[in-house]
């Protein structure tokens, strides 16, 4: 299960990971964290809210995250390679 989550950050990803593509990543986890590709309904509540923190984190992690080799533009705050 864990295969299919991507590094989600230049200059792997080549843009800036969607919320799709992080929330893809955090639900993956949250699967093969508690061994279950579906919740069963008594558990549906707590799983999405694992799902919703763990992917509130990455977006964090992904905006606060040091890059060698890369700037942050002040407009866009997006990734930029130096010399350009």
């Amino acid at each position: 299960m864990c295969r299919s989550i991507k590094t989600l950050r230049p200059p792997v990803l080549p843009e800036e990971a969607t919320e799709e593509d992080i929330r893809a990543a955090a639900l993956q986890y949250v699967r093969k964290v508690s061994g279950f590709r579906e919740p069963a309904a008594h558990n549906r509540e707590v799983f999405q809210r694992a799902v919703d923190e763990i992917a509130a984190s990455t977006a964090k992690l992904l905006q606060d995250i040091e890059v060698r080799g890369s700037v942050r533009s002040v407009k866009s705050d997006s990734p930029v390679s130096q010399g350009t």
